[in-house]
């Protein structure tokens, strides 16, 4: 492959300036999550509007419960960045191929099981988590639509990360751009004007999930792409599948003890009934959009990290990171103060309902200035996963935010049961982590991880 070809979708990001490749990279993820974000946001938005506080509450009774179930199969996806970024950073572009196509092997087998067990199991965890009976039947239509199109967001989440491994952070903007507009408009269609209901939401999500798909199919299969896909290449790679399980598979187990705290959060939250799971869940779209730029940020650092180390260029790996780490905390604390000023209004978005804004109120304005320490966490983790070093947030994630935080959440429950304390558990394990993190990142030798595993093999 000439490096023309190579060059028209993608980036090489061990030359030029490290802030200038890191910011070019940002911007395009930034933006595509920020459409991205207006998928479920659209929903709660719109359905609260529409449908009223009830519906609200069904499709905010287990946001968590989407993300504890897709984020171990997006997890894994971020394995075969990590495999891409490397090779692609050592010019090796015959194994970038091999991770692409394992990759999609994966991401397809993933989004078959993932619907199944969706569709499947969504009434036993709606219980399990101790969801309102009124708002029951509704809650268990909608997530099992969404699941039905559970395929559609693993694979988009797949070839994205493909894109992203090799610096290609424009063309998935491109896409969600399209997608979501897609998605705001069947939402109003479907709900505001045939009223079909709290299910409709859900379905207009899946079109627009599986619209973006297509799009990047069309992009995959032209001739002068990096990551080109060969349907009859589509396959398991014994060591690339087995190198793309050992980065991905603790970047799993990471999303998914995240996503088990927020549901034993949530489960928690829905035993003060409906109006502080409406609250709840509109607070959570006021956070994901809030940590859009973070995300940006941290999604560029991996990237960075693994395409430099995987070329040698240790010294270029640590001023990137440093550059990526301070922005995002600057940006996170920001970001915080200004939902702690606007938040009555911005809760008031989603509900109108007094109680709902403040109980949303309330919540953000515990959290939001501690934004800092949690994009610090996360950005030290991403440097780690582009280390190749990926069992180490899922290890600091595992002990703080699942086994500390939930620990935490039930001794204060049984013994008060307030809201209020729920809340503080964010912060609280938010400061332990970043205490951790600062003193991996500043003692450990996580700029020759890649070394390491090649002198083990």
């Amino acid at each position: 492959m000439s490096i023309k070809a190579m060059n028209s979708t993608s980036k090489d990001m061990t030359k030029g300036t490290p802030w200038k490749l890191i910011l070019s990279f940002a911007l395009p993820v930034f933006l595509s999550q920020l459409f991205q974000q207006l998928y479920n946001t659209a929903d709660s938005m719109i359905v609260g509007r529409f449908l009223g506080t009830d519906s609200l509450a069904a499709v905010s009774s287990s946001g968590n419960l989407i993300f504890l179930i897709t984020s171990f199969f997006i997890g894994a996806t971020m394995g075969a960045g990590i495999v891409i970024s490397k090779y692609f950073g050592a010019k090796e572009m015959d194994k970038v191929s091999l991770a692409v196509h394992t990759n999609i092997a994966l991401g397809l087998t993933s989004g078959i099981l993932l619907t199944v067990f969706g569709v499947v199991f969504t009434p036993t965890f709606l219980k399990w988590m101790d969801t309102d009976p009124e708002i029951m039947d509704e809650a268990v239509i909608y997530f099992r639509y969404y699941f039905a199109g559970a395929l559609a967001i693993v694979m988009y989440n797949t070839f994205k990360s493909i894109m992203n491994a090799v610096g290609d952070s424009k063309r998935p903007l491109y896409y969600l751009i399209f997608s979501s507009i897609l998605n705001v408009c069947l939402d109003l269609l479907f709900v505001g004007v045939f009223h079909w209901g709290v299910w409709s939401a859900a379905l207009a999500t899946t079109i627009s999930q599986a619209a973006s798909v297509i799009l990047c199919v069309f992009q995959f299969v032209r001739k002068d792409t990096v990551y080109r896909l060969e349907f009859k290449k589509i396959g398991f790679n014994g060591p690339i599948f087995r190198e793309i399980i050992r980065y991905g598979l603790p970047s799993g187990i990471q999303n998914s003890v995240i996503g088990l705290a927020n549901v034993i959060v949530q489960k928690n939250i829905n035993s003060f009934l409906k109006t502080a799971t409406a609250a709840y869940g509109s607070y959570s779209k006021i956070e994901g959009f809030a940590f859009l730029p973070i995300n940006s940020f941290t999604m560029a650092i991996t990237t960075f990290v693994g395409q430099n180390l995987g070329a040698g260029e240790y010294a270029r790996a640590k001023r990137g990171s440093r550059f990526g780490i301070t922005g995002a905390v600057i940006m996170a604390e920001l970001i915080g103060l200004g939902i702690w000023i606007f938040a009555p209004t911005l809760v008031g978005l989603f509900d109108s309902n007094p109680a709902v804004i403040e109980l949303g109120t309330q919540q953000a304005r515990t959290e939001a200035f501690f934004y800092c320490l949690l994009a610090f966490s996360h950005a030290v983790a991403s440097v780690c996963r582009g280390a190749g070093k990926a069992v180490v947030p899922m290890s600091v994630m595992l002990a703080i935010w699942c086994v500390l935080r939930i620990t935490y959440i039930e001794i204060m429950m049984h013994f008060f049961h307030e809201i209020q304390y729920i809340y503080w558990a964010y912060p609280l394990t938010w400061g332990i982590s970043s205490i951790i993190f600062l003193c991996y990142y500043l003692f450990s030798d996580w700029v020759h991880g890649f070394e390491t595993k090649r002198k083990r093999i």
